[in-house]
């Protein structure tokens, strides 16, 4: 996660910075020429939200908060027709192939039948259900197992909710870049099935100015590496980053004790929500008593991390050692660790997983630690922060038990729980402004997205 871009400027930090890509493929919108990292010098003028979080009503924002131990947010754990699980990125049902495809507003993984015409789906236990079509990158390297409804005016579109956020893919020309693709998407259609299922604004940068854009892009042979870092909506990612190999070699050689495509995409969505739900919002005070002032040099706050490393103290202060190196980068690291918790706790809620049951002491976070203890779902939130430290306890033992490197090598300070819970406020209250819009608009509402709350483990 430490190679980023100036989010102002791109102003490269590393040596190399400005790589030339290798030639890549528009694939949705307006792409720049074919072999070209798209500029993005000029930066977008975004507005702020027509409704700000304060003009919500009272009992939006609390209806977005409530607890709900008994189940989560939405299921991750899926069953074919036939009973047998399938998963996420399943597209057939191993057991009795059955065509599946997955349902972005829904959050669900659905058993598919014909459909009425050529090309259609419908649910299996929906044979009356609105149809449906497969995303038209099912059939590429990209493999995407989206579904997409089938409108009446005959406007359907051919991609998928995930693959329209992609500007620019990798020059399909080059065998290895087809498999690097496969897990690049993979990796991006998780991140975006989460953002959709907390109710948080995702939008393609060619349908809204405030939208959002990924290139994935390679670097040319023998020429310096791609830069994975945020602009002004659009993200870039080194698809090398998908080579398990690359990968781990530049994780060893930074001393980063975790490094994951999933954990890049999370970082970078960080830096484009805090353009979007931050900057130019209510949340900008709030935010520099807890992360610090943006406004103090970027490139020079970088380069001092690369020459001098992090200070001898952000173990007792930050999530990360690179959290450390600029108020930008403390949020997004910190905003990376809130997606990875809700997502791990809703995929072990969905299995049974229930941390009441975890024989292990530890002294737990307390409302002194938090930054709004006054918070409707304060006592909640704890709970789901000291269940998280609980399992992952676990979980990490049980990574040991089979040689492998920690499932979550992280140890959680208090200063930071302040800063999860002004994340956590801050997707909420987002959440709810999306609902709140579409309400004043009549556009129909996803049920997943009207409870973007923290799940305790119990």
């Amino acid at each position: 996660m430490s190679e980023t871009l100036d989010q102002q400027n791109q102003t490269p930090v590393e040596e190399g910075a400005g790589a030339q890509a290798a030639p890549a493929q528009p694939l949705s919108g307006e792409s720049p020429p074919m072999g070209q990292v798209p500029s993005t010098a000029t930066p977008l003028e975004i507005p702020s939200p027509e409704i700000s979080p304060q003009e919500i009503p009272a009992e939006v924002l609390l209806s977005a908060e409530v607890p709900s131990a008994a189940r989560p947010q939405a299921s991750r754990a899926y069953r074919c027709q036939c009973g047998r699980p399938v998963f996420f990125r399943n597209s057939q049902c191993l057991a009795c192939q059955t065509p599946l495809g997955f349902d972005p507003p829904h959050a669900r993984l659905l058993p598919l039948q014909p459909g009425p015409t050529e090309g259609t789906w419908l649910p299996w236990d929906e044979p009356d259900g609105a149809p449906l079509q497969r995303c038209a990158n099912f059939h590429t390297a990209s493999g995407c197992n989206w579904m997409v409804p089938v409108r009446q005016d005959g406007s359907t579109p051919s991609l998928c909710q995930a693959c329209l956020l992609t500007r620019t893919i990798p020059d399909q020309s080059v065998p290895i870049n087809q498999q690097l693709w496969t897990k690049v998407e993979m990796s991006k259609r998780r991140l975006v099935s989460q953002l959709i299922l907390l109710g948080l604004p995702v939008v393609p940068l060619t349908e809204d100015p405030r939208g959002l854009a990924f290139d994935l892009l390679g670097a040319a042979p023998g020429g310096p590496r791609v830069m994975t870092g945020h602009a002004n909506g659009v993200i870039t990612v080194n698809i090398e980053e998908a080579d398990d190999a690359v990968r781990e070699k530049v994780r060893a050689a930074m001393r980063e004790p975790y490094r994951t495509l999933l954990g890049h995409f999370r970082h970078e969505i960080g830096h484009y929500y805090w353009d979007r739900l931050v900057r130019d919002g209510p949340w900008l005070e709030d935010f520099r008593t807890l992360f610090g002032d943006e406004r103090q040099d970027y490139a020079g706050a970088l380069r001092l991390n690369y020459e001098q490393g992090p200070p001898a103290d952000w173990q007792q202060r930050f999530v990360s050692s690179y959290a450390s190196t600029h108020p930008w980068e403390d949020w997004a690291e910190t905003w990376a660790h809130y997606l990875h918790m809700a997502d791990t706790v809703d995929t072990a809620v969905s299995f049974g997983v229930n941390s009441d049951n975890v024989d292990l002491e530890h002294e737990p976070f307390g409302v002194a630690d938090l930054w709004q203890p006054d918070a409707p779902d304060a006592t909640q939130f704890l709970e789901f922060i000291n269940g998280w430290v609980r399992l992952t306890a676990v979980f990490n033992e049980l990574s040991r038990s089979m040689g492998q490197p920690d499932f979550y090598p992280f140890a959680m300070p208090r200063a930071t729980v302040g800063k999860l819970q002004f994340i956590h406020r801050v997707v909420t209250g987002a959440a709810a402004v999306e609902v709140v819009t579409e309400q004043a608009s009549g556009e129909a509402q996803p049920d997943v997205a009207q409870a973007p709350a923290l799940q305790p483990l119990a």
